[in-house]
């Protein structure tokens, strides 16, 4: 995966969270246009002078009480909205009152219900009943003895502040699933970093599994040759030219073994282990132990490239001297064993980059397993080196 993926946005563009009513500045407004038109439209007495002009007075407030709708949040407190709404409840009433005909009564209902949109429940519920007795009140001064049905409509303006509240609380839910849906993003853009890194670090072990060992072992067969000229030992240059043409044909079979660990690809284990150990001169090396079982992949690709660097350095380190591999299968773990004899050959000095062994704990790691190194004290092979490898079963 390129770096440039992990730092893209998993998702679209972000979103502006809703304001608590739920509901878009597009449609805020027009809410707003569509209550005054009707207002200007229905309300009746309206003009410059007597009556009229107290309607209209009243009209003019209650649009400026309606239009705190369109404020944002975060320009207007909540203590100044509730100030607001409660002027423009007072405004309502009496709007009300003093109009004969019309849709006056839409202010009460938009009003209280932004105060059950915007305001905390305890607040938006005081209001909402003091509109509800406030309108009442107004109609039931108005209406005719024994005909107070409209009273009924003046006390059920307060209800729309529960139509407010439900639009508050689906506008808190969604803001909800908007902070989820952009930690889930952050977490996400953060695991595809972390598997980009990964990758880089297993790639640059396969790299330095091909490279460092064959280009090492390369350079010591041409330094030879350089040697061996100045003696002009014929026979000792074509040998040490043969091993360097051996050790390219083997860094070939190694990019490909890497390409088959970047695909994931499955290598038998005891034929890639008898391959590696011919290819290095060592014939009939290999000692498996117990009952043979297929291995996951990354086991198998972990215990080869073990294998491998312990040849390489086997080559570097101990030229001449024998080496062995055991593969044991055990109950509850694979041990791969490889130990190389004392140095019959003259060792040339060499330097390695010291991420061999560090790439070995590195691939043990992430399987659960561990590698241990050191020298051979006992036995055939008393004064080599082993490395041991365990993998749980």
């Amino acid at each position: 995966m390129p770096a440039g993926e992990a730092e893209r946005p998993v998702g679209a563009a972000r979103r502006r969270p809703p304001d608590r009513g739920g509901r878009s500045a597009r449609s805020q407004w027009a809410l707003v246009a569509a209550v005054v038109i009707a207002g200007i439209l229905t309300i009746r007495p309206m003009g410059p002078d007597g009556p009229g002009l107290a309607v209209l007075v009243l009209f003019v407030v209650n649009c400026a009480a309606l239009a705190v709708r369109l404020a944002p949040e975060s320009a207007v407190s909540d203590r100044l909205v509730l100030a607001w709404l409660a002027v423009g409840v007072l405004a309502a009433a009496a709007l009300i009152g003093a109009a004969r005909t019309g849709t006056s009564y839409l202010f009460a209902f938009f009003l209280v219900a932004f105060a059950g949109s915007r305001l905390e429940t305890r607040p938006a519920l005081v209001l909402a009943a003091s509109c509800s007795l406030l309108c009442g009140g107004v109609l039931y001064l108005q209406a005719e003895p024994g005909r107070y049905a409209t009273t009924v409509g003046g006390l059920a303006t307060g209800a729309a502040v529960l139509a407010g509240m439900a639009g508050r609380s689906r506008a808190q839910a969604t803001r909800a699933a908007i902070a989820a849906a952009e930690s889930a993003e952050k977490a996400a853009r953060a695991e595809a970093r972390t598997a980009v890194l990964g990758e880089r670090t297993r790639i640059a072990r396969d790299v330095h599994d091909v490279l460092a060992h064959s280009l090492a072992g390369i350079n010591m067969q041409l330094e030879l040759v350089d040697a061996l000229v100045d003696t002009g030992d014929l026979a000792g240059i074509r040998e040490a030219n043969g091993r360097a043409h051996s050790l390219v044909r083997e860094s070939l079979r190694q990019a490909q073994w890497t390409v088959h660990a970047l695909r994931e690809d499955r290598l038998p284990l005891r034929e890639t282990l008898t391959a590696m150990l011919e290819s290095s001169g060592h014939h009939d090396a290999l000692t498996v132990v117990g009952d043979v079982r297929e291995l996951p992949a990354q086991s198998t690709q972990c215990l080869l490239r073990i294998a491998q660097e312990a040849l390489t350095n086997a080559t570097r380190h101990a030229p001449g001297g024998g080496v062995g591999i055991t593969l044991t299968f055990a109950e509850e773990a694979t041990v791969l064993n490889v130990r190389n004899r004392p140095a019959t050959l003259p060792v040339t000095a060499a330097t390695g980059s010291g991420m061999g062994l560090i790439g070995m704990r590195e691939r043990m790691a992430l399987l659960g397993g561990t590698v241990t190194t050191g020298p051979v004290t006992t036995g055939p092979d008393a004064g080599g080196w082993q490395v041991e490898a365990v993998i749980p079963r």
